[in-house]
């Protein structure tokens, strides 16, 4: 199973708030086998304590280091927010339009991860990924496959 999948892409959601979008972003990987539910209360738990926000509309909550036990297998999902949820309540600028869940067992997602770093520098491509509504760019774009977009 790769790790990411169509079936862990949900576009043009709408979330009450940052912690709604990350139950989303969890219940993806929860229906898909990644995780058990109980990882999703460790995203929140990592969120509350730090954030997850990388810049350009992006956040990627994932859970703690306790929580290794409730991963199944390496997954990433991708919650699309084209309205975006404010992020930091201290700065209602800071909008995530991307919340990109991470369950990691080893090291399989770096390649994932580092797709995503690329993607968010370019603030063409993030804008792109946030208001799409083709799975396959942005499957293809965190998978690395080259001119997706």
């Amino acid at each position: 199973m790769a790790i990411l999948e169509k079936n862990r892409i949900k576009l043009q959601a709408t979330a009450v708030d940052k912690q709604d979008a990350i139950r989303q972003a969890g219940a993806l990987l929860v229906e898909s086998g990644c995780v058990e539910a109980a990882y999703v209360d460790g995203m929140l738990a990592r969120e509350a304590t730090m954030s997850t926000y990388l810049g350009n509309g992006v956040s990627i909550p994932h859970g703690q280091y306790d929580n290794r036990e409730h991963i199944k297998q390496t997954g990433i999902s991708v919650l699309q927010v084209p309205a975006g949820i404010v992020w930091d309540e201290d700065d209602e600028d800071e909008l995530a339009y991307l919340v990109i869940g991470i369950a990691a067992k080893g090291d399989e997602h770096m390649n994932v991860l580092a797709n995503l770093a690329e993607a968010v520098e370019d603030e063409e491509m993030a804008e792109e990924m946030a208001r799409t509504e083709d799975v396959d760019l942005i499957l293809n774009a965190l998978n690395g496959v080259p001119d997706s977009v």
